[in-house]
């Protein structure tokens, strides 16, 4: 074999809209499902190759010949939820290995193009004589079924992006604190903590600083939002926030100022106070200070418990955060808003936890860890914004949103414009598993999220604020 079919690399790019290379991977389709394989009668156009989301990708040579393709979909009726399938995959007859170069490349291109689509689940059926290839590209294979009469094996390409946001955002706290914490018994993985020997809570909250340097105004807000987050989902009445800021000049710090003052008249965060440094790169913190005889914990949760996501869907992407950052709150009513960050306080559910960092499926996961639980939730059971892809809501920061665990049977929330729906369950296995519509499990979360493991459970009927 020669030196250039050793190396040869076929270029792969989109078709979707190139009516020419359409044609020839249809005419491919055709000559290899039809004539060759017999697996359809006459054509094997289906629904999916009609649909405004089904992508196509064909493999080049160098003059622009088409080598062959893949189209890749979403599953199911909700387009948005992130589960996606690969098919069609067909490669000219031209020599084994330059055959296998071709798929490889193409189904190589798909997952990515899956991925970047916004895919959490991406399968294929796959006839049984091509499963070791596509398990040598690292695709797992999940069970055998018929298709079109034929031997196929369901196979699915492993999707790390909840876990890679939780690696990033979560998964050195253990190793950093937890020898170092003295957190009140039954208290671990809140984002507060109970002080003891009082009625108090009390949190902390850092702003980014690139948030700090660029949208000052937002920093501030978000900072009396987090803070606000925090003491709510442990069901305390606010009682103030003290800030710590560091600024440029007096401009910026009057920005940022001006952020925390608009935040804390609307959410009822009084600032009672804090410190200002100037002439030094931006950063800010927030404190926050609430009031609660029985906090509820993160780590209340039990076997059984239903899980609970109730979020603010109002709103719209923050401009400048792609869409990483769900702005909710600066056009709400100060009114609104007091509903929603008192509902953890009037409901006392077993455990709460505001959704941040980790996004709403790694919340879930730091709650089910502190609680000594797994999880699964259900994909598409959770509130999401009209025209937002699962994938995004579920790893972003949705502005409000929190996560609950209570007995099954217990009533919604009082959030007041908050949507909200029981969308999961604890388990005692470990990690969290997203349920699909056709009852498919995949894992989301394989263990702990932050390391640092169960809380110390309180005695029955005891209480850390002694």
């Amino acid at each position: 074999m020669s030196t250039a079919t050793l190396t040869f690399g076929p270029t792969v790019v989109r078709a979707d809209d190139d009516p020419l290379r359409l044609a020839a991977y249809a005419a491919l389709r055709r000559r290899t499902f039809v004539a060759q394989q017999g697996l359809f009668a006459g054509g094997d156009e289906d629904s999916y190759d009609g649909q405004e989301a089904t992508r196509v990708l064909v493999a080049l040579d160098d003059d622009g010949e088409v080598l062959g393709g893949v189209r890749l979909h979403p599953v199911g009726d909700d387009s948005g939820l992130g589960w996606w399938r690969g098919s069609r995959l067909v490669c000219v007859s031209r020599g084994a290995e330059r055959r296998g170069l071709v798929g490889a490349a193409l189904v190589r291109a798909a997952c990515a193009q899956a991925v970047a689509g916004g895919a959490l689940r991406f399968d294929a059926h796959v006839q049984e004589p091509h499963v070791r290839f596509f398990a040598r590209l690292g695709w797992h294979a999940v069970q055998a079924l018929e298709v079109c009469g034929a031997p196929h094996r369901l196979m699915r390409w492993p999707i790390d992006r909840i876990a890679a946001l939780g690696r990033a955002t979560k998964a050195a706290l253990g190793e950093l604190w937890s020898e170092a914490l003295a957190t009140p018994s039954g208290f671990l993985g809140d984002d507060g903590t109970p002080v003891p020997g009082a009625r108090a809570v009390a949190c902390v909250d850092g702003i980014l600083p690139r948030m700090v340097e660029g949208d000052p105004e937002w920093a501030g807000w978000c900072g009396m939002l987090v803070t606000a987050h925090d003491l709510s989902a442990m069901g305390a009445r606010f009682v103030g926030a003290l800030d710590a800021l560091g600024a440029r000049d007096a401009a910026h710090a009057a920005r940022v100022a001006r952020g925390l003052r608009d935040g804390a008249e609307a959410f009822g965060l009084p600032l009672l106070g804090g410190h200002t440094q100037l002439g030094v790169p931006g950063s800010l913190s927030v404190t926050g200070l609430g009031v609660t005889d029985d906090p509820v914990p993160a780590a209340g949760g039990r076997p059984g418990d239903a899980l609970r996501l109730t979020a603010d869907l109002a709103g719209h992407w923050r401009p400048g955060y792609g869409r990483t950052q769900w702005d909710s709150s600066t056009a709400r009513h100060a009114s609104e808003l007091a509903a929603m960050f008192g509902a953890v306080g009037i409901a006392r559910p077993h455990a709460a936890k505001d959704v941040s960092m980790a996004g709403i499926v790694g919340t879930v996961g730091m709650l089910a860890e502190a609680s000594g639980c797994g999880a699964e939730v259900e994909v598409a059971s959770i509130p999401r914004p009209d025209g937002v892809e699962a994938g995004d809501w579920l790893t972003c920061f949705p502005g409000f949103a929190m996560v609950s665990a209570d007995a099954p049977a217990t009533q919604p929330l009082s959030a007041g414009p908050a949507a909200q729906a029981v969308c999961g369950r604890l388990t005692r296995t470990p990690g969290v598993r997203l349920r699909w519509p056709d009852g498919a499990l995949t894992t989301a979360l394989a263990g702990p999220v932050t390391g640092l493991g169960p809380a110390r459970t309180l005695p029955e009927g005891g209480s850390c604020l002694s």
